[in-house]
C-alpha cells in the first residue's frame, strides 16, 4: 500500500503568519518520465494535475546519478565530496564499511525544522550515509521515521514537514519479478523484498512494449523494450500512489495549508542513465503546489521554470518557506521566491560504484555539459553485479561483445574521453562529444574553469583515496562513539552540553518514548523533584551515545 500523507483528527488551525507545512514526495529512479514533462506512454494523470496546479521545473538536478550520495546532498544542503559521501555507498564499500563523517556544523535540513519548532517526519527510505541505511539515520532529525508512519497526534500550534518516500521505480523493479527464474541468490532475495514491499499496492495494465520509446544509445531488442515497458509499468504504480497521498492529504482538510514537492533522487534506473552524468542520470522532474494563502506573488499554477536547480537548493528553500534560517554552510539557496538569483552552473559526481573505482565530475549550464574524467579506462557500461540483474543490460553488453551494435550504441561500454563536452540543446541525448570541437574552445574554457572554480571551493574528498578517508573516519575500521552528555542544574534550567564536536543532543523524561530535540535549557518549573531526564547525542557518523540520565534535585526549582 501506499506511504500516507499525515493524519490527524480535523484540520489544523490557520493564521494570517503561519508558516505552511511542506510535504515532499522523493520517488526513486526516475527521471522526468511523466505526462507532464512530455512523455507519451506516461499514465501519470494525478502527477500531470499536479503540475497544472503548481509550477513545473525544467532544470532540476540532483547532484550523484545514484541514491546514497544523492540523498546525503539533500539532506545537508552539501554536495558529498565535501562530506566524504560521495562513494556508493559507504556501509557496502568491499574494503569494510564506514560512515562519512561530515563536518561538525553540518546539519540535516529536518532537524533544523525541529530546532525552529516544526514538526518531521520520514516515510521508508533513508540511506544518508553518514549513518546504518536502514537504521533512519541520527535520531535527531526526525520526530517519527518508519514504513507507513502517519503521526496523529502532533500539537496543533506545530506545523510539519514530512518526506514521503516512495520506492515502487526502483531500478530492482525493471528485473525479472518473483515467479521468473533468479539469476543468483542477491537477485531471488531481491524478487522476495520487492513482492513484499508492493503488496497491496494496486496494479496496473502492462505497457505495451512496442510502443515505448528508445533513446538512440539503446538497441532495438525485446530485453531492452521489456525492461522499459516494466518501468513505465511502475511509473503508472507510483501515479496512483501519490494520487493516494494526495486524496489523504485533502480527506484530512492539510491541503489548504500544506506545500507539496514532488521529485526523485536521480534518473532513470535504466542502462547509462542511473549511476551517469548525462541528463539520463541527473536530469529529474520537480513539480512544487502551492495552496492559496502561501502561493508567491506573480507564481500562477500551471507555470514553467527553466531556471537551473540543483538538489543541494531544495533543504534551503524548504527551510526558507517554513521560516526557519539558511545556514551559510549549505552549498545550496532558496530558489522559489519572485526575484530569486538564478543559477549559473549545476555540478554533479561520480565515485565508487559498488565494487568498480571511478571519480568524475560534471558541470552544467543551461545549455552545455562538460565531463572530467579521472578514469577514462573505465567505461559506463563496465559489469556491475546489481546492475547485470537487468536483462536489457545483459542483452547489450552480449551485442556489443558480439559486434552488433553501432557506434552511438557501443559507446557506453568503452572507454571515455578525459574530458567531454555536449550541446544538451542539439543533442538532447549526449551522445556527440564536442570536446574537440574548435569553435567550442571558449566555451570548453569556461566550463572547466567554472569546475575547477566549484572544486576549489567546496573541496573534494576524492583528492584523499577512499581507503585513507574511511581510516580518518573509522580509525581501526570501528565507528567512533559520541560521549554522553553532561548536564548541570542552574537557574530552574536543565544545561546540557556533549564534549563530542558537533554533536546533537536528545532529551526525554524516563519512560517516554519520544526524544526531543535539544536547542536550549530545559525550564523545570513544574518538575517534579527526583523526576529523572534522559538525554543521549550523536554526532553524524559516530554511534549514537549511551543514555545519560539526570534526576531533577528539590533545589533545582
Amino acid at each position: 500500500a501506499a506511504p500516507t500523507a499525515p493524519a490527524r483528527a480535523g484540520a489544523q488551525p490557520s493564521a494570517q503568519r503561519r508558516p505552511p507545512n511542506v510535504l515532499l514526495i522523493v520517488a526513486e529512479d526516475l527521471g522526468p518520465r511523466l505526462g507532464a514533462y512530455g512523455d507519451p506512454v506516461a499514465r501519470t494523470p494525478r502527477i500531470d494535475a499536479l503540475a497544472r496546479d503548481g509550477v513545473r521545473y525544467t532544470r532540476a538536478f540532483t547532484v550523484a546519478g545514484v541514491c546514497a550520495p544523492s540523498r546525503a546532498g539533500l539532506l545537508l544542503g552539501l554536495h558529498p565530496i565535501a562530506t566524504g559521501s560521495q562513494h556508493m555507498r559507504t556501509t557496502t564499500r568491499p574494503a569494510g564499511a564506514y560512515w562519512s563523517v561530515p563536518p561538525p556544523e553540518a546539519k540535516a535540513f529536518p532537524e533544523l525544522l525541529r530546532a525552529a519548532g516544526h514538526y518531521t517526519y520520514n516515510v521508508a527510505k533513508t540511506d544518508y550515509q553518514f549513518s546504518p541505511p536502514l537504521g533512519g539515520g541520527p535520531f535527531t532529525i526526525w520526530d517519527a521515521n518508519g514504513l507507513g508512519v502517519a503521526p496523529t497526534d502532533w500539537p496543533a500550534h506545530r506545523t510539519f514537514f514530512g518526506m514521503v518516500n516512495l520506492g515502487v521505480t526502483h531500478e530492482s523493479g525493471v528485473f525479472r519479478p518473483l515467479g521468473a527464474r533468479p539469476r543468483s541468490p542477491m537477485h531471488f532475495a531481491l524478487q522476495l523484498a520487492r513482492a513484499f514491499e508492493l503488496r497491496g499496492a494496486p496494479s496496473v495494465a502492462p505497457t505495451d512494449p512496442a510502443s515505448v520509446p528508445l533513446p538512440p544509445y539503446y538497441a532495438d531488442t525485446p530485453a531492452m523494450r521489456a525492461d522499459l515497458a516494466r518501468h513505465y509499468d511502475d511509473v503508472a504504480v507510483l501515479d496512483l500512489q501519490v494520487g493516494a497521498i494526495l486524496d489523504r492529504l485533502e480527506r484530512d482538510g492539510l491541503a489548504d495549508d500544506t506545500i507539496v514537492v514532488f521529485t526523485t533522487d536521480h534518473g532513470d534506473g535504466l542502462p547509462r542513465a542511473k549511476r551517469e552524468l548525462y541528463d539520463s542520470g541527473l536530469l529529474v522532474p520537480l513539480v512544487v503546489r502551492y495552496p492559496e494563502r502561501h502561493r508567491p506573488p506573480g507564481v500562477r499554477p500551471g507555470s514553467v521554470d527553466d531556471r537551473l536547480v540543483s538538489f543541494v537548493d531544495l533543504g534551503p528553500q524548504i527551510l526558507a518557506w517554513m521560516g526557519a534560517d539558511v545556514p551559510r554552510w549549505m552549498h545550496g539557496h532558496p530558489f522559489a521566491e519572485p526575484g530569486a538569483p538564478r543559477r549559473d552552473y549545476v555540478f554533479g559526481q561520480r565515485d565508487r560504484m559498488d565494487e568498480v573505482v571511478d571519480r568524475q565530475r560534471s558541470v552544467r549550464d543551461e545549455r552545455h555539459l562538460y565531463i572530467r574524467s579521472w578514469h577514462p579506462e573505465v567505461p559506463g557500461g563496465h559489469p556491475l553485479a546489481f546492475r547485470d540483474l537487468q536483462d536489457g543490460v545483459r542483452d547489450l553488453r552480449a551485442r556489443y561483445e558480439r559486434g552488433e551494435l553501432d557506434a552511438v550504441q557501443r559507446a557506453w561500454f568503452e572507454p571515455v574521453a578525459r574530458e567531454r563536452l555536449y550541446d544538451t540543446v542539439a543533442d538532447p541525448h549526449q551522445i556527440h562529444d564536442l570536446a574537440a570541437d574548435p569553435a567550442l574552445a571558449p566555451v570548453l574554457a569556461r566550463m572547466r574553469g567554472a569546475l575547477d572554480a566549484w572544486l576549489a571551493r567546496v573541496g573534494d574528498a576524492s583528492d584523499e583515496d577512499e581507503d585513507a578517508m574511511a581510516e580518518r573516519f573509522w580509525p581501526g575500521g570501528r565507528a567512533p562513539d559520541t560521549a554522553r552528555p553532561t548536564a548541570r542544574f542552574e537557574a530552574g534550567a536543565l544545561h546540557l552540553a556533549c564534549p563530542t564536536d558537533g554533536a546533537s543532543i536528545g532529551h526525554r523524561r524516563a519512560g517516554e518514548r519520544t526524544w526531543h530535540l535539544y536547542t536550549a535549557p530545559i525550564p523545570l518549573a513544574g518538575v517534579p523533584p527526583g523526576t529523572t531526564i534522559e538525554a543521549r547525542a550523536v554526532r553524524y557518523g559516530h554511534l549514537e551515545s549511551d543514555i545519560a540520565r539526570f534526576a531533577v534535585p528539590a533545589r533545582a526549582h
